[in-house]
Parts: structure tokens; sequence; C-alpha cells
């Protein structure tokens, strides 16, 4: 089963926007996508935002999904955005 949802990152933990139909103690593995990769973090001793690597580049690549979401972008519909 696979699905997506938001969530927000609070207080080291992530909470969810919604429940999902999951058992107690059922493992999962998550893959973690920022809502808006450009707005990269500010290092405190740098002094504006910091240039992602390729490494993170190819790592966001690779967490794409490549089944169509309902409403969502996916790796399937990649040239028609090109």
């Amino acid at each position: 089963m696979s699905t997506t949802i938001e969530a927000v990152y609070e207080q080291g933990a992530l909470r969810l926007s919604r429940p999902i139909d999951l058992a107690d103690g059922t493992r999962v593995d998550v893959i973690v996508i920022a809502s808006h990769p450009s707005l990269t973090p500010v290092m405190p001793d740098e002094p504006g935002p910091r240039k992602r690597t390729p490494a993170e580049t190819m790592s966001d690549i690779a967490a794409m999904p490549m089944e169509s979401s309902p409403g969502g972008f996916s790796g399937e519909d990649h040239d028609q955005v090109l």
C-alpha cells in the first residue's frame, strides 16, 4: 500500500495532517520531500541560503513517485513538464 499525506515537522516529530488507516505498531517507510524545496535553510554561519549539492538534488529526484497521484505531479509526467 502506498499513500501520500501532508505532515508538519515539529519538535523532532512529523505530525500528520489527517489520520491514516493503519493498525498500531505497523512499520512504514517514510520518504521526506519538502513542500517548498526552493526554500533552503540558512546556516547560522553563512550570510545567505546555502547551495544545494548535486547529491541532494539527485536524492530529491530519486524520491519522486513514479505513479501519478490524483491531481499531483509524478515522474511519469516529466516529459510534459519539460
